[in-house]
């Protein structure tokens, strides 16, 4: 499972609230590796979220500009993560972390919704009736028998 923000991310965003936040009691320096287990939890916060519109593979399709709304959402969540963890927590993180998932429930529910690199889920109906590829939960799937007139069978008429 790739995570959707990496520590890089995090300090970029956040220097001070990072360095804050998940400082070691007794050094008084950031400890990345706190970090970095936050972000792989909220990356499966945030994909338990979007699971009830986007499967797993269309999640590892999303576009750049998706993927920087969800590097936000995923930032905030950890940093909510470590400062819960520490006893650490201030109303700005809180309400950070309020927002994302308000704004990641809106897109599991549907008023709001990522981009992908390529088509939509692609499944595709085999002769059996089964579906194959990845579809969406909210994707709509007709399977019907093959085609009985086409131009290459009425040719001659």
């Amino acid at each position: 499972m790739t995570a959707f923000a990496a520590l890089a991310d995090v300090l970029a965003r956040y220097p001070s609230e990072a360095t804050i936040l998940a400082a070691d009691e007794a050094t008084r320096e950031r400890d990345d590796s706190r970090i970095e287990a936050a972000l792989i939890d909220a990356t499966a916060e945030v994909r338990a979220i979007l699971a009830a519109r986007y499967t797993r593979a269309e999640l590892d399709r999303i576009d750049d500009d998706s993927r920087g709304a969800l590097r936000i959402y995923t930032t905030d969540i950890a940093l909510y993560r470590v400062a819960l963890s520490f006893g650490r927590s201030n109303e700005r993180v809180k309400e950070r972390y309020d927002v994302a998932i308000a704004r990641l429930n809106a897109i599991g529910k549907g008023t709001a919704a990522l981009t992908f690199d390529g088509p939509g889920g692609g499944g595709t109906g085999g002769t059996d009736g089964t579906v194959t590829g990845a579809v969406s939960p909210n994707e709509a799937m007709i399977i019907a028998n093959e085609r009985v007139m086409t131009r290459d069978r009425l040719r001659g008429w």
